[in-house]
């Protein structure tokens, strides 16, 4: 199946080929990627297809970046949505802090937007079994990938 050029297919093989630098996708960088797929309405079939394209086996149908650079509602619940996916792993490796950081970059997470961010998953902490260890990783992401 051939992918269609689409902001959210610009913003998956971005984050997928930082994914991809080291050569391999970790289960929890999979992990990421399936919740960022399902956030950016990539159909399953295409997942395949994009990693073709990151890994430069078939041709990009993305042009023009600039084209998709635009912020748009819903860029912020996707970023935490990723973030807490994250987050539930038992480490976050480096390579998810460099896919979390990538797409943080890629949507122009603002401080303010990052603080709202971090409130929630706090917030939801207090009613999830995961919440505490949750926690403490978003401390270690916050030291190890602070707000810039």
């Amino acid at each position: 199946m051939a992918l269609t050029a689409s902001r959210g297919l610009y913003l998956y093989l971005e984050v997928l080929t930082t994914a991809l630098d080291d050569g391999i996708v970790t289960d929890d960088e999979a992990s990421i990627l399936k919740v960022l797929a399902v956030a950016l309405g990539m159909p399953p079939s295409s997942v395949g297809d994009a990693l073709d394209v990151a890994r430069g086996i078939d041709p990009s149908p993305i042009s023009e970046a600039d084209d998709y650079s635009n912020h748009q509602v819903g860029d912020v619940t996707t970023y935490q949505s990723a973030l807490v996916a994250a987050l539930d792993d038992e480490v976050i490796s480096e390579d998810e802090w460099a896919m979390l950081e990538s797409l943080r970059n890629l949507f122009g997470i603002q401080p303010d937007q990052h603080a709202l961010i971090e409130e929630a998953i706090r917030a939801m902490s207090e009613s999830d079994e995961n919440g505490e260890r949750r926690l403490e990783r978003l401390e270690r992401f916050n030291t190890v990938c602070p707000y810039a």
